[in-house]
């Protein structure tokens, strides 16, 4: 049974109004074990509705984190993260971030929010592509251009993403159209001892998968992947483990008997 939720936001993150203390106090009520909070940094967010720049105020997120530690630590083992969104033109900023505050996380992931200037969640990505499947191939690459100029994560976001916003989302998704694409960023997670996350938001969303695909779960297992971490992406109290039951249902039949959690940095297997 999973127990652990490693992807959570709170109003420290732009697109969250939640006070951390509030998703801690449900993942309390829920009986999780422990909980990650990973807000965002997107670092030069190309800002389009106000107030949406993705900016994170380290310290004061630290800050609040340990004084909420203090509060809670006897209740639920509390880590904290970052999501660190991965640009190309971000490389100097984000390796001196990982200098600076490297240490002070338990877990960093890395996503992919932004490709060519635009986030897919933008109706206006989409609608550069005659075909919403070359949409979301220039997704896929993008992924493989951010993880060959950044690769100091522990846990590589929600792989497919960008299906997520597609105009019929995950109707006519076939990952082996991709994959060619896809085992070079498996690949590429393996060799350098990167996690793959499994993202349930996907379900939350509406789609018949979660992020990434049942196939690419299989996919990656069978080329040797066995680091994997398990996330709601909750913004909201009640997005906490979100679908985890049918999350944990979908991880057994791709092949998995453990997920991983970090601590320090440093990943524990654990059993499903």
């Amino acid at each position: 049974m999973i127990v652990t939720d490693s992807h959570l936001h709170s109003n420290f993150s732009s697109d969250s109004q939640t006070p951390m203390e509030d998703m801690i106090v449900e993942a309390i009520r829920l009986g999780l074990s422990s909980i990650c909070i990973t807000d965002h940094y997107d670092m030069d967010f190309p800002v389009i509705e106000p107030g949406m720049d993705f900016y994170l105020d380290t310290d004061a997120y630290l800050k609040e984190f340990d004084r909420l530690k203090d509060m809670y630590g006897q209740k639920i083992d509390l880590r904290i993260g970052v999501e660190l969104g991965i640009m190309p033109s971000l490389k100097e900023k984000l390796q001196k971030y990982i200098d600076k505050y490297g240490s002070r996380f338990d877990f960093i992931i890395g996503s992919t929010h932004i490709v060519d200037g635009l986030d897919p969640y933008e109706p206006l990505y989409y609608g550069r592509y005659e075909d919403e499947r070359d949409g979301m191939r220039r997704y896929l690459t993008a992924n493989l251009e951010h993880l060959n100029i950044f690769d100091r994560m522990d846990s590589f976001g929600h792989l497919d993403y960008a299906v997520r916003y597609a105009p019929h989302k995950d109707e006519y998704y076939i990952p082996s159209d991709y994959f060619d694409i896809i085992d070079a960023i498996l690949k590429k997670l393996i060799a350098n001892g990167i996690a793959l996350e499994f993202n349930t938001a996907g379900l939350k969303y509406g789609m018949k998968q979660a992020n990434p695909h049942i196939d690419i779960l299989k996919r990656y297992r069978q080329m040797g992947g066995e680091l994997l971490t398990i996330g709601s992406d909750g913004h909201k109290p009640e997005h906490i483990a979100w679908d985890f039951k049918r999350g944990e249902k979908i991880l057994k039949e791709a092949g998995f008997s453990y997920y991983t959690l970090f601590r320090n940095r440093k990943g524990e297997m654990i059993k499903l």
